[in-house]
């Protein structure tokens, strides 16, 4: 959290834990106190306590710390602490660079403190959540999809995660779809890679999803289910001329009138024609003088980010990966296998842009391809040079270097190139309307 790494405790904590850093402790009530954690005050208490028996705090004393913990940063209040905190832990035999250290952490802590009993209970969710993920990813993804807004991740990429776990997704459609995501049964064998999600459920996308189709409506279409035909879903769930268009471009007409294309053109011949409509004969005669041709991939892609927010086809990034434009572009897949320092090309989907208040202004991008997810930082310097292109752009080539620590990969941008051009020859746009809409400075 915030306060730790201000006060500069994350990573000196992560190497002790490695055994790549010896555990010190001033004295026996130091250790005390800092043991559990090897040493570094992760947890407001800790730092409470450590007034306390390093700095000989009284409780009163110490509960005033607390409370100007909580408001330094708005009032100023730590400055009054500073010299009593330094001065007793020099008394009691700390020397000045533990007594400066501890002080610098408290003031992070100002920033942000964690009680260990938030830290228990986030903890145990984040357990909770990564048993379920392992043992019921079905369960997990349709949880976490069902309860958006919210987190990190826009549903087209908890989608692709699901994907890239074995859970087979299956598009919104008025037939099979409740205003909730749900899940179906599934015969197809596992993948290999994935042996353990053998039995798992297929993922069916929610009508929720449909942009422009609310609830009530959704609803109406859940209860009435199954339907015949169009006719038989706009007067069983009430559906108006404006949510029948709705369903149809986004793709969820497909059991009762085939592609977008078709379905678009039952759909308008239903307000056009409503009379005649009701009679079969004539309403299958209307069909078979005007069968239009099936959308292209890329218009379906279009489309189906527009309407849907996400795609159960082929990723943009995957049917632009051979333009000339895209040259020498690496994967996020490929990224694992690069050297610290070594310089690399990406190209992807904005999908985050964040600037933490605690970060002097640094940029970070979160670019979404075929494979996955990369991780970008951009510094002060870069992001005044390309500003426009950086907060503006949905599709982004980067060059710069790989940063890596163990697993963790970032690419740390030195030149940025807005490509979003290539989506437009995907197929037809609504204007400048973007395909993905990134979260920005969250």
């Amino acid at each position: 959290r915030p306060g730790p790494i201000q006060g500069n405790m994350v990573h000196p904590y992560l190497r002790r834990r490695q055994g790549l850093e010896p555990v010190h402790y001033s004295n026996d009530a130091v250790r005390a106190v800092l043991e559990r954690t090897l040493g570094i005050p992760i947890f407001q208490e800790q730092v409470i306590e450590l007034a306390m028996v390093a700095a000989g705090f009284s409780a009163g004393e110490a509960d005033r710390l607390r409370r100007a913990m909580a408001a330094w940063k708005r009032r100023g209040g730590l400055g009054e602490f500073e010299s009593k905190l330094i001065d007793g832990m020099l008394a009691r035999g700390h020397d000045r660079d533990f007594a400066e250290r501890v002080f610098e952490q408290i003031k992070g802590f100002g920033e942000y403190g964690f009680p260990e009993s938030h830290a228990a209970s986030f903890a145990l969710l984040v357990y909770t959540s990564a048993w379920l993920k392992r043992h019921e990813p079905a369960a997990f993804y349709c949880g976490l999809l069902n309860s958006l807004p919210m987190g990190f991740y826009s549903p087209s990429q908890l989608v692709q995660d699901a994907d890239r776990h074995g859970i087979e997704a299956r598009s919104a459609c008025v037939n099979l779809s409740g205003y909730d995501h749900r899940l179906e049964p599934n015969d197809h064998p596992p993948r290999p890679l994935y042996p353990l999600v053998y039995a798992q459920g297929a993922l069916r996308i929610g009508l929720r999803l449909v942009k422009g189709l609310g609830e009530e409506a959704a609803r109406r279409i859940e209860a009435a289910q199954p339907f015949k035909n169009l006719d038989d879903l706009a007067h069983r769930a009430a559906l108006t001329d404006a949510e029948l268009r709705t369903l149809a471009r986004a793709g969820a007409l497909a059991s009762l009138s085939g592609h977008r294309h078709q379905a678009h053109w039952d759909a308008a011949a239903m307000k056009t024609a409503p009379m005649l409509w009701q009679v079969a004969d004539v309403r299958e005669s209307y069909r078979r003088d005007a069968i239009l041709d099936a959308p292209t991939e890329g218009q379906d892609l279009i489309a189906d980010y527009r309407y849907v927010s996400l795609s159960l086809g082929p990723h943009p990034l995957a049917l632009l990966r051979d333009h000339a434009a895209l040259a020498g572009c690496r994967t996020a897949a490929e990224l694992t296998r690069y050297r610290h320092g070594q310089f690399v090309k990406i190209a992807g989907l904005v999908t985050c842009r964040q600037r933490p208040s605690s970060a002097s202004g640094v940029v970070f991008l979160t670019l979404e391809d075929e494979t996955g997810n990369a991780n970008v930082v951009v510094w002060t310097s870069i992001l005044e040079r390309y500003r426009s292109t950086l907060l503006q752009s949905e599709l982004l080539l980067i060059k710069g270097t790989v940063e890596r620590e163990g697993e963790v990969i970032h690419v740390v941008a030195g030149h940025v190139m807005d490509r979003s051009e290539l989506l437009a020859q995907l197929g037809e746009r609504a204007s400048d309307a973007p395909i993905v809409k990134s979260r920005d400075f969250h």
